[in-house]
């Protein structure tokens, strides 16, 4: 036990090392870049962006843009989870629903967000409303397709088996179906969630009045490098720590299976 729990703080402390490597790996490139004759005026150094945020917070923007891109995210990617969820489910359990839908979610999400974002505007309007629509349906696009080839993948044996001693669609469904399914479920969060906020500034392009995406553009127009790159460093920054909850549910959910490393 006591060498288990050795491997265990070493491990740990291994991947404190290599993490505070890559961070310094991270600024080294990043300084070479501010220095550039060509990329320093593209990318400045910290010691100009960190001060970015203090302008930001001056003008009364940043807690707006925040709170703004968070609902944006939020509405579309929920939305998104909840009817990819169903959907996913009906084109691998019926496959008529399959060969009816299927092609229509290849053929939408092959499109980019930047391409059917004026309909939407035409459609809803200026504001937030178009931002989460075009959020959620790229969410959805993402996550329906991921579901379904999870359940796809599931062994028929297992399913085989459930029948011949008895078990009903609803306790497959139940007691097969979804335990399988939950790591796909969870790769298609992931997925999700990465498509939302890689959608964030098409949608806040839609005419939105705040917004991280919006702002950014917005910055962009007016060729303040520092802000701008502050706030596509802040965009990343949440997208880490959505990834880092989603690997915590991940291991809740999913701590049974054996994993390699």
């Amino acid at each position: 036990m006591d060498d288990k729990n050795k491997k265990k703080k070493k491990a740990v402390i291994n991947d404190k090392v290599w993490l505070l490597i890559s961070f310094c790996t991270a600024m080294l490139v990043w300084w070479l870049l501010s220095i550039g004759e060509t990329s320093g005026s593209s990318f400045p150094f910290a010691d100009k962006v960190v001060p970015a945020v203090g302008t930001m917070i001056e003008r009364g923007a940043f807690w707006k843009d925040i709170r703004s891109s968070l609902f944006c995210v939020a509405a579309g990617f929920g939305l998104g989870f909840i009817t990819s969820l169903p959907i996913a489910f009906l084109m691998a359990w019926y496959q008529p629903v399959q060969k009816i839908i299927e092609p229509w979610i290849n053929f939408i999400r092959n499109i980019p967000a930047l391409g059917y974002a004026p309909l939407l505007v035409l459609m809803f309007g200026v504001g937030q409303k178009p931002a989460v629509i075009l959020i959620w349906i790229c969410t959805f696009m993402t996550m329906s397709i991921t579901i379904y080839q999870g359940i796809k993948n599931i062994d028929v044996t297992l399913i085989k088996a459930a029948r011949v001693l008895g078990a009903n669609d609803f306790d497959i469904f139940l007691k097969i179906i979804c335990p399988a399914t939950v790591p796909f479920i969870i790769t298609a969060v992931r997925l999700g969630l990465g498509a939302a906020l890689t959608t964030l500034l098409a949608a806040e392009s839609t005419g939105a009045q705040a917004g991280i995406g919006m702002r950014i553009r917005s910055l962009s127009n007016s060729f303040e490098s520092a802000p701008m790159l502050m706030y596509i460093i802040l965009l990343g920054i949440i997208g880490l720590i959505l990834v880092k909850i989603v690997d915590i549910i991940e291991r809740k959910l999913t701590g049974w299976q054996e994993t390699i490393g």
